[in-house]
């Protein structure tokens, strides 16, 4: 089965795959959210070349009421799975697909015949305006490499591109002696943060914005205009 985290403002569900870091799903109540889960969390495997799951039903393991604007994808949770201390072998991992998830959406970026272009009409969230083009797009996923890292604790920067500083972060956070077992963190907002919360949320926050740029870019330039990099299979 697929171990599901739900955060929700009232009926408004962001429901996340614990065991696929990255796979959510996004819904008006948990009925539907729960219905999108096993697609995305399918998705995810094919990306990251991970078996897919055998049982596809899902169940509920941790919940977390929120106050934020759960609807354009706000979050503070941290899943009771990422307070435990980490090995180096799962650190790989996820470093790996952090660091190829960075590097996909910059391949992805690149791929589109014109960054500057988009048929999305302009929208109001939490933190501004939405991005609408691919350049928008890229530069906002950037944006946060610093502010991931900084919630550890970790000196890091968004300059450069996507891949490179987020490559230069990791060398960094290797450099600390204790960087594996470091207890959770209450850092901006009074939001609780671990190793392993940035690892998920980098790709998590990676693949909201890269399913926008596909999608995007498949209405704005066509169905075949852009490779499924993410695996997005049929979504356009």
């Amino acid at each position: 089965m697929i171990a599901a985290i739900w955060e929700h403002n009232g009926c408004d569900t962001l429901l996340y795959a614990r065991d696929y870091p990255g796979a959510f799903a996004r819904g008006v109540n948990l009925e539907i959210a729960l219905g999108k889960l096993p697609c995305d969390a399918a998705s995810f495997c094919l990306w990251a070349h991970w078996d897919l799951p055998q049982d596809s039903s899902c169940v509920v393991v941790q919940e977390k009421p929120s106050d934020l604007a759960i609807r354009d994808a706000d979050s503070d949770v941290i899943f009771d799975s990422e307070m435990d201390p980490m090995t180096w072998e799962e650190y790989e991992i996820l470093r790996h697909l952090a660091l190829r998830s960075a590097a996909d959406f910059l391949a992805l970026y690149r791929s589109i015949p014109n960054p500057d272009q988009s048929i999305l009409l302009p929208r109001s969230t939490f933190y501004g305006e939405r991005p609408r083009t691919a350049r928008e797009m890229l530069t906002h996923t950037q944006s946060v490499n610093d502010y991931y890292f900084g919630e550890i604790h970790v000196d890091a920067d968004h300059t450069g591109d996507i891949l490179s500083c987020r490559q230069r972060a990791f060398s960094t956070l290797e450099g600390i002696p204790d960087f594996l077992t470091r207890p959770v963190e209450k850092g901006s907002y009074g939001e609780f943060w671990s190793l392993r919360k940035v690892l998920r949320r980098f790709l998590w926050h990676d693949r909201i914005h890269a399913k926008a740029m596909y999608r995007m870019a498949c209405q704005t330039f066509g169905a075949d205009a852009v490779p499924d990099i993410f695996c997005f299979g049929g979504l356009k």
